[in-house]
């Protein structure tokens, strides 16, 4: 089967679909009924849906079709009217930013206190999911979460706590109606003292022990344990703390994004060098960047001195992902991550799994999937995949052939470059790829990654999130594509950040990996560059 990637040795590959066509009319008698009036009175009928014939298309619109660089990622679609629109005006790619909503302050026109209050107690479910989700008005909020659980409060009247009452053998908060609690304690704009008493204060949420955590000025991070993974050495999640509240991703500082990652890097590093007899020497604290960069040259010098290829500690591999957004609608789905509250999840991979019948496979990760994309390009062309993808981005054409700007890349430094993929998988997609070298080989993993590029990443990171909150996205998806520990393929380190669009949640064909996109990844480039506000 032919390697089908749009990355090529002389740059991207992109198809053109330009429809022509006859279909012949195999319908009956036709059915035309009036829809309605115009203006004048006269009749509006559907008499175009029931046309004579065969329908002859002699040139629609055309559409671009991009096979994906990574080729397990499917293709993407453009079509070319709706992305004609957005290159004359990029500023068409954003949402619009979040309304006022106070039911209460509707209801008060028409009904006193007592009234308000009962009425908002009397509201069916999905309504009141829907306010819960969506009321800017703080003390409406309160008002919500005093009628679905009980609090505890102060001699002052102010919240203090959850009343927690014997469920099943434990101790339970009282709360009637969990997906409603978790809704309001969820909103942004509830006081932020219910948040801390309703789901942020270690403990409220279960039982998952805090083995580490980082402190810097205003910035505090929890590291948790999930002792409920499937992941032979745990998973964790660095959560912002309580007395550090970040809702939004524009809240976040470098500070606290490299407090988040910096937890990451400490417990990779800590399991590896258990994995390869490395002692590490801090216990009880967090360690310092300094402290953590020697425990990383430790396992580099550890991995290099073991020649067993078969040992599964040299081919175990990081899982690092990021679910920013929560909310929930009235009809009772969850549309993203477990809660608002700022938090990213890591844990690490395996080589290999053992089967039931007692032998055993290999244990996924997805940056396989990226060394397996490496591994066909080479067997059809012969040559480094990555050293052409750069190279495509670099010299990258517009596919419209308009004289406007081509550039995919949003930002780039010595060590990382922020860029639009020519193929998004989400219409609003940016990757961040390390372009940085360790010892002469491409940077695939963060035990490559020594100090100055892992500040890169971060600093990357953070100018990813705040571009999609400078153009209103609410709910984003990140994810790292990392190569397997000792690998040597030329595989460069991936982060992909998938913003969810109201428009454009995802349907059958993007179960078929068939992405739809409204706007020229060039186009969509420009707008970035345009919200970015770091380095103005």
């Amino acid at each position: 089967m032919m390697f089908n990637s749009s990355v090529t040795p002389h740059g991207f590959r992109v198809g053109v679909h330009k429809p022509s066509y006859t279909v012949p009319n195999f319908r009956g008698p036709a059915e035309i009924r009036p829809l309605g009036q115009n203006d004048a009175g006269a009749t509006v009928d559907n008499a175009r849906n029931f046309p004579d014939g065969p329908v002859v298309e002699k040139g629609a619109h055309w559409i671009y079709e991009i096979v994906n660089p990574l080729v397990f990622r499917g293709a993407t679609y453009i079509d070319s009217s709706w992305a004609k629109a957005r290159a004359d005006n990029p500023d068409m790619i954003r949402i619009a930013p979040r309304r006022e909503c106070s039911l209460s302050g509707v209801l008060a026109q028409h009904c006193g206190p007592e009234k308000l209050r009962a009425a908002l107690q009397e509201l069916p479910p999905p309504v009141l999911y829907d306010l819960a989700a969506n009321s800017t008005d703080a003390d409406e909020l309160v008002l919500l979460a005093e009628n679905c659980c009980r609090f505890i409060h102060g001699d002052d009247g102010l919240v203090t706590g959850l009343r927690y009452v014997e469920k099943n053998g434990s101790m339970r908060a009282d709360i009637d109606d969990f997906e409603l609690f978790e809704t309001i304690a969820n909103n942004p704009f509830l006081p932020d003292i219910y948040k801390e008493v309703m789901v942020l204060r270690p403990g409220v949420q279960g039982g998952s022990e805090i083995v580490g955590d980082f402190r810097q000025d205003t910035t505090h991070v929890y590291e948790y344990l999930r002792r409920n993974s499937y992941i032979p050495w745990g998973h964790f999640s660095a959560n912002m703390a309580e007395d550090a509240i970040r809702y939004q991703t524009s809240d976040l500082n470098e500070i606290d994004m490299r407090g988040l990652r910096h937890l990451y890097y400490q417990r990779s590093y800590a399991t590896l060098a258990g994995q390869f007899g490395v002692n590490v020497e801090v216990c009880d604290r967090t360690m310092s960047e300094d402290e953590l960069e020697q425990l990383r040259l430790s396992i580099v010098r550890a991995l290099a001195q073991d020649n067993n290829k078969e040992n599964e500690k040299k081919q175990s591999a990081t899982l690092w992902g990021w679910n920013f957004g929560y909310d929930f609608s009235g009809s009772g789905y969850r549309l993203h991550a477990s809660h608002q509250m700022i938090h990213q999840q890591y844990a690490m991979v395996p080589e290999r799994v053992t089967t039931l019948d007692g032998g055993d496979m290999a244990a996924y990760g997805c940056g396989d999937l990226v060394a397996d994309t490496i591994a066909g390009y080479r067997r059809a062309y012969d040559r480094d995949f990555f050293a052409d993808y750069v190279s495509a981005i670099r010299t990258n054409t517009r596919m419209d052939g308009r004289d406007l700007p081509a550039s995919l890349v949003v930002y780039e430094d010595a060590s990382v470059m922020i860029f639009v993929p020519k193929a998004q998988v989400s219409q609003w997609e940016l990757q961040i790829m390390v372009i940085a070298d360790a010892a002469g080989v491409p940077v695939g993993n963060i035990v490559e990654a020594d100090s100055r590029v892992r500040a890169a990443i971060d600093a990357a990171i953070l100018r990813v999130q705040h571009i999609f909150a400078a153009m209103g996205a609410k709910m984003v998806t990140s994810i790292e594509y990392p190569k397997r520990i000792g690998a040597c393929n030329g595989q460069r380190l991936l982060y992909a950040f998938l913003p969810k669009l109201p428009w454009s949640m995802g349907a059958f064909s993007e179960a078929q990996l068939r992405f739809i996109s409204g706007h020229f990844p060039e186009d969509f480039a420009r707008a970035c560059r345009y919200r970015m506000t770091e380095g103005r």
